[in-house]
């Protein structure tokens, strides 16, 4: 079915990154924009939580509906990390820039994704009402 196979596509989307942030946590720590307090690594490290499960539960088809939500809020809300890497790699290579610059558009169709995905989640059965 194809809401399964976007369902699929959303979780890879989600689970390897976030996996990512646990393997090689300096390069997601780089991007932490200066103005959010606290530690970078603690900032890594909830962002990998945060990804890794919700890639999990868009899997389930149970939690898929509230999952995709949160994982189109999720892509609204590192939003701000990609325009800091745009900001801290102006002297990069032009293969770097634009790799920065390409991560921006690429939030909208995540976002359109996830909410695909809970369009066509099933409902849980409190979700329901009763039929007459």
């Amino acid at each position: 079915m194809l809401h399964d196979r976007l369902a699929r596509i959303l979780s890879g989307i989600l689970l390897v990154p976030g996996v990512l942030h646990f393997v090689a946590p300096k390069a997601f720590d780089s991007i932490v924009p200066e103005e959010i307090p606290g530690p970078k690594r603690f900032w890594t490290y909830a962002s990998g939580v945060a990804e890794v499960s919700i890639g999990a539960a868009v899997v389930v088809p149970r939690t898929r509906r509230t999952a995709a939500g949160l994982a189109a809020a999720l892509f609204v809300a590192v939003f701000p990390a990609n325009v800091n890497m745009i900001r801290l790699w102006v002297d990069k290579s032009p293969l770097l820039k634009s790799i920065a610059w390409a991560r921006l558009p690429m939030q909208i169709p995540m976002i359109v994704l996830a909410l695909l995905v809970r369009r066509g989640a099933p409902e849980r059965e409190t979700d329901r009402t009763p039929s007459a």
